[in-house]
């Protein structure tokens, strides 16, 4: 607490009194030029719709440099609320989801290894850019242990119609427990570009993403962690079953998105034609060196028989190249009438075939796919509307169909239906992948994955709710098929499968935020069900979170201020494991966690355009029993403090 109000007063006076132009203000506009007594001529101003940030699909937000409670939610290592995701102990590992609703479906096959892309930046997360002046924005935050988080973005527009932005994430953090290091970096160029006479539009994005965890594979004995015994207060001196073990997820993409309206002059009907490509290679490895592991001195092949005796090194590459070319029709009464064919070329391979055991494991999967397919957009008054459909012509069965309708009843109310059905190819690792582990090697022909989805979303002033239904049939997931003797030695042998029973989801999430003077109590329930014969897709029934917290105005409200605490809390369940061979989580029936409550406090403040945070996390962990795990075998974080920022510069 010392160091945190320490920070405070270093930071106060330095922020206040040597930040003297760009002034910004929210409440009206900021200024692009130095406030001076002796300016002559009318000070340029920008207004905050200058400073725009735009998403793949066009819809445009502003830079914010408010402190609210959701910029609390949103300060950690992913950079956005994770409502529903729950963190492994340190931070740059993987999430347990919680929200089963979080996850999002393509038709077309993904490389998989799904457990190591929560910070892998896909083409639909990037931004785009356009600002009055340059802008700068730079965030840090501690990390569990001998490390830090930061993320540093700069825009600017070299023309009214001309943007360029440059950012990079990075990690370091070695943990608390043996063997759990996490070392990220995440570089995005952006560039946006339109001719002055608005007929050519084009958005174009490079990035390079490596993301490097050291795998432990949990605690051998959790009986050691739940004794609260003193000796294991240090993380350190739990056994975990991998000492030298690592995972490592690298990317290189290259995006261009772009499009032009044949007629010179835009009127009531135009019509463009638009081109998306995404060049995309991906590699995955997992490396253990000591290949036993060692539980209370006894050697175990935790999974199972290895070709190799040491320093196993599995390597999985990945390409693709995708083109999407269309046609469009415009017209402002009728709507925007799209005509489309994506063609879709992947190569998902390894440097050998192997032959075993009577069986055949390719070395590539190689996939080419033609679709054709159809848009409508209408946008007028009220009523803004999408809707999609797709399918293959190739021989893979595939298909798509995607409406949205949202109809705003005024400023305040808002109501959102969404339906989407896809076939769906299965990810490249469920049907081939090689190890040299005997047991991690398949090569399968699984069906498609069958996906119903309704989605129901009311925005008001009284309440925030949203509700989907889903029916799952053919679903694939990861299994544990390891013997009752393999159980006994500690052996966990994990495989694809496919279920062939119907799989009915339900969730209702509310969210709600109750004010009382300068206190506020804001509160988001979920609420899950699912229908199935087998314990397939499990998830907790409910999961809430509930912050308390104040807000206020001090030194002539030259620092706003904002403290609370937070409360976690999801009921127990049978949450799937992580295996980092295959960097997948895994469905499995021996052990329930949840039904512990997390407690946060937090200190925020806000000084002109920098926001600093300060944070006692789960400060409860010493008085509830060490009952928190993030899956089965791996403990979830204890008491930690940790600080941060975020600041930004307008030029």
């Amino acid at each position: 607490m010392r160091i945190f109000f320490f920070l405070i007063f270093l930071a106060f006076p330095i922020m206040l009194f040597s930040q003297n132009g760009k002034e910004l203000d929210f409440s009206t506009k900021y200024r692009s030029g130095l406030d001076t007594t002796k300016t002559k001529k009318p000070e340029k101003v920008a207004t905050i719709d200058m400073y725009r940030v735009i998403t793949l699909e066009r819809d445009t937000t502003y830079i914010d440099t408010s402190l609210t409670i959701q910029k609390e939610y949103s300060h950690n290592y992913l950079r956005k609320d994770n409502f529903g995701l729950l963190p492994f102990a340190n931070d740059g590992q993987t999430y347990n989801t919680l929200q089963y609703s979080l996850t999002d479906f393509s038709p077309l096959p993904e490389f998989g290894f799904k457990a190591k892309h929560f910070n892998f930046l896909e083409a639909n997360q990037i931004r785009y850019c356009s600002v009055a002046t340059p802008v700068t924005e730079l965030y840090f935050k501690t990390t569990q242990q001998k490390g830090q988080s930061v993320d540093s973005f700069i825009t600017l527009n070299t023309s009214e119609n001309l943007n360029f932005s440059m950012a990079y994430k990075g990690l370091r953090s070695v943990g608390k427990y043996i063997n759990q290091l996490s070392s990220t970096g995440n570089f995005r160029f952006t560039v946006s570009y339109n001719t002055k006479n608005k007929r050519y539009f084009t958005n174009v994005h490079y990035t390079y993403q490596d993301i490097l965890n050291e795998e432990n594979g949990g605690i051998t004995t959790v009986e050691d962690f739940e004794s609260e015994n003193i000796d294991y207060k240090n993380r350190q001196r739990l056994e975990v079953y991998l000492t030298d073990a690592k995972s490592f997820l690298k990317g290189k993409r290259f995006f261009v998105d772009h499009f032009f309206r044949v007629n010179g002059t835009q009127g009531a009907n135009n019509l463009y034609v638009n081109h998306q490509f995404n060049y995309e290679n991906k590699f995955f490895e997992y490396n253990q060196a000591t290949v036993p592991s060692t539980v209370n001195g006894t050697f175990v092949d935790r999974f199972g028989e290895s070709f190799k005796t040491s320093n196993i090194n599995d390597q999985t590459h990945y390409n693709k190249m995708y083109n999407k070319f269309g046609v469009a029709y415009e017209n402002t009464t009728l709507g925007k009438f799209q005509f489309f064919i994506e063609d879709f070329r992947s190569n998902y391979y390894y440097n050998q075939i192997l032959i075993f055991d009577d069986r055949i494991v390719p070395s590539a999967l190689s996939q080419n796919i033609n679709n054709v397919g159809g848009q409508y957009e209408y946008r007028k008054n009220k009523w803004n509307g999408k809707f999609l459909y797709s399918r293959s012509i190739t021989n893979q069965s595939l298909s798509n169909l995607n409406g949205k309708l949202q109809y705003d009843i005024n400023d305040e109310n808002q109501l959102t239906f969404q339906y989407q059905n896809i076939n769906k190819l299965p990810n490249n690792n469920y049907n081939l992948y090689q190890s040299s582990y005997i047991a991690y090697n398949w090569s399968n022909d699984f069906k498609n994955e069958k996906i119903n989805t309704l989605n129901v979303n009311a925005t008001t002033p009284w309440v925030n709710a949203s509700l989907q239904f889903s029916i799952l049939k053919d679903h694939l997931y990861f299994a544990d098929i390891s013997s009752a003797q393999q159980i006994l030695d500690r052996s966990q042998i994990i495989a694809p499968a496919q279920y062939d029973g119907t799989i009915n989801y339900l969730s209702v999430k509310v969210s709600k935020e109750l004010k009382f003077g300068k206190f506020a109590l804001d509160n988001t329930l979920l609420y899950q069900k699912t229908e199935q014969q087998d314990a397939i897709l499990n998830v907790p029934e409910i999961v809430t979170r509930n912050t308390l917290y104040f807000t206020n105005y001090f030194f002539k409200k030259a620092l706003y201020l904002q403290t609370g605490i937070v409360f976690n809390y999801f009921t127990s369940y049978y949450a799937n494991d992580y295996n980092p061979v295959i960097g997948e989580f895994f469905v499995q029936e021996n052990k329930k966690i949840g039904n512990f409550p997390n407690l946060d406090f937090f200190v925020n403040a806000r000084i002109q355009r920098t926001r600093i945070y300060f944070k006692a996390e789960h400060f409860n962990s010493s008085l509830t029993g060490n009952n928190f795990y993030a899956s089965p075998n791996n403990p979830y974080r204890d008491f930690t403090i940790r600080f941060g920022l975020v600041w930004n510069f307008f030029q």
